[in-house]
């Protein structure tokens, strides 16, 4: 079966300027032009107008939907198992939110009793699961499952004021990296504060030894999600700076012999 170009706006919603725009972009283009000059689509046009909507509603600009969906190695219906999950990851934060602010509604109003760590239990959620979602895998095979899981667990188990504490230490190392950029000196007074800073932030996920803290900058360089992340926020350059910064400080402040720290 074949589609007009106002049927197919008229099917999707999608206006016929936009449907257009797509086909200028090679985004979507239509199976046919017929001898009126007049733009035709398939059934195939149709379901993969499907699912660029799909990526779009999940935050995915243009020309990236482009590459997805024009890759050879595009499985039309892998996409849509996936979409799936997207969504389904959605309806649980959006439960768990609605289910937290029900309770807080509870407590307002004398109803029930909730503890300051159930009030923030959503949020803490909702960041584990981004984290296991971007960086799940890598960190999975480089420190194995027991000690992915033990740092999930003290992060979920952190008092309010902790993981306020922790937020405000995520937000300073950003600036304080953007700043000690500026000095080009990873050994310079505000490269070892971004560092001690940083050491201050993993302890609440967790007990870091010298290597693993070392591994962490590498694989900051190394991963371009986390290398993006921090470019993003303290300017590019800034990942190999901070991995440059931590490789410094222990050089320069960790006795390996005796396992002691000397500061200056």
């Amino acid at each position: 079966m074949e589609y007009t170009i106002n049927k197919v706006a008229k099917i999707s919603g999608v206006s016929t300027r936009t449907l257009r725009y797509y086909d200028e972009i090679d985004l979507l283009k239509p199976k046919r032009i017929n001898s009126s000059g007049y733009r035709i689509y398939s059934q195939k046009e149709i379901d993969i107008l499907q699912q660029i909507l799909f990526y779009k509603e999940l935050g995915l600009p243009l020309n990236k939907i482009k590459e997805i969906i024009n890759s050879k190695d595009f499985d039309f219906k892998l996409a849509l198992y996936e979409h799936k999950n997207n969504l389904l990851n959605q309806k649980n934060k959006i439960e768990l939110m609605l289910k937290t602010i029900e309770n807080t509604i509870k407590s307002v109003e004398g109803e029930i009793i909730m503890s300051n760590k159930e009030k923030f239990e959503c949020f803490k959620e909702d960041i584990l699961k981004q984290n296991e979602e971007k960086y799940g895998k890598e960190i999975r095979e480089k420190y194995g499952d027991d000690e992915v899981n033990k740092s999930y667990n003290i992060f979920k188990n952190l008092s309010k004021e902790d993981f306020e504490e922790a937020e405000n230490i995520s937000k300073k190392i950003n600036e304080t990296l953007k700043e000690a950029m500026k000095t080009n000196n990873p050994e310079s007074d505000l490269a070892i504060e971004v560092v001690k800073l940083h050491k201050k932030w993993l302890s609440y996920f967790g007990n870091y030894t010298k290597e693993a803290h070392v591994g962490l900058g590498q694989m900051y360089v190394d991963d371009y999600r986390f290398k993006e992340y921090y470019e993003n926020n303290s300017g590019e350059g800034s990942a190999k700076f901070l991995r440059d910064a931590i490789v410094n400080y222990y050089n320069a402040y960790f006795n390996e012999e005796t396992w002691t720290w000397d500061f200056k």
